[in-house]
């Protein structure tokens, strides 16, 4: 039988253990003074890289052809409508820091309520390497999550998966960056958050004729994005999505279809863009690489609205639709329901007394 100085040295030996298994953890919290953690401050800026300012001062407000009042108008319902997506305003931030070895596990984790452009955190984290990967605005987009971020690699936005989506709901920015935190050195790291998402729109000229009943939905885009690597991911049959529809002038004046998507595919590249001097200019391929899809009941077509027949058109899109972008597209009705265009980057096929061989929600 041990004695009461054995028991308690026995007891004093357990909390001494149990103390030191304690110490290697101390500094894994974010925002915790610990003396065995070096302090970093990182910066992080939202950058916002978008030509919407340049598109619809081209497509709407300068060129001589559309001046008219109801294109300043459909600009002024644009800007508006799009003034959630392309701003370098951060709602919520999610930070990670991963291993830079083995499985690439996730080290450490924070979250913040940003409000801002910018913002600076300092961190407590222990001396090695680190991936760090961020993500903004994705708490207010029920279309996409942030899925697999407990390693760094298969970190991914990934959207919805569904036959028919709404348009995402906020201009959602990512960050990489490689970090190496040193022993006894307080150090600054600064982090850029680029955009991650786009957004296209139709212009429909309905020449007189009324456009109740219309439908347009886009498709073409991809549905994930590998953050670490900043790689877009695309199914074999990409899903269709609602626009929205932006109404000026009555009836039948100009009516306007937006969505907001990530990216197409693009024949330069499948990454994100950054900076370049021309991000947005690209030649149109031999491929289509995005699809506006119309649906239209005739025009002239008597009878009740069950029956009226419904025309079909597909404008399949030549040039790539990239991170941060904003392309419009115009085009007019003609008196059997289909739309034409003369821009040459864009293919159409038209389907008269359309019958849907899938109902489109």
């Amino acid at each position: 039988m041990l004695n009461y100085r054995g028991v308690m040295h026995q007891a004093v030996l357990c909390c001494g253990l149990f103390i030191l298994m304690l110490i290697p953890c101390s500094c894994s919290m974010i925002d915790e003074d610990q003396s065995d953690c070096e302090k970093s401050k990182i910066d992080y800026e939202l950058n916002l890289i978008t030509n919407i300012s340049t598109e619809i001062q081209t497509q709407l407000e300068t060129e001589t052809t559309l001046s008219t009042e109801a294109n300043l108008e459909l600009a002024k319902a644009l800007r508006n409508h799009l003034s959630g997506i392309f701003t370098d305003f951060a709602h919520d931030v999610d930070l990670s820091f991963y291993d830079t070895v083995g499985d690439s596990l996730r080290l450490q984790h924070d979250e913040h309520i940003m409000d801002a452009n910018q913002a600076s955190y300092s961190l407590n984290l222990p001396m090695r390497h680190y991936m760090h990967l961020a993500t903004a605005n994705i708490l207010d987009n029920q279309l996409v999550t942030l899925e697999n971020d407990e390693r760094c690699h298969p970190s991914t936005l990934q959207q919805v998966s569904r036959d028919t989506i709404d348009s995402h709901e906020t201009g959602i920015f990512t960050a990489r960056k490689y970090m190496e935190v040193l022993e006894g050195v307080s150090q600054n790291f600064n982090v850029r958050l680029y955009m991650a998402n786009c957004a296209a729109m139709l212009i429909i000229d309905p020449q007189g004729h009324d456009t109740n009943g219309i439908r347009v939905y886009s498709t073409g885009f991809a549905t994930g994005f590998n953050i670490c690597d900043s790689v877009y991911n695309y199914p074999a049959n990409s899903p269709i999505v609602r626009t929205t529809q932006l109404k000026v002038n009555g009836e039948k004046g100009q009516v306007g279809f937006c969505s907001v998507t990530f990216p197409s595919r693009d024949t330069r590249h499948t990454r994100s863009i950054i900076e370049t001097e021309e991000p947005f200019i690209a030649q149109p391929g031999e491929e289509a690489l995005w699809e506006f899809k119309v649906y239209m009941p005739q025009p002239n077509a008597a009878g009740t609205s069950a029956d009226i027949p419904v025309t079909e058109t597909i404008l399949r899109v030549k040039e790539p639709l990239r991170a941060g972008q904003l392309k419009i597209i115009k085009v007019w009705l003609n008196d059997d329901g289909s739309i034409s265009t003369d821009s040459p980057e864009i293919g159409t096929s038209v389907t008269l007394d359309w019958k849907p061989g899938l109902v489109i929600g």
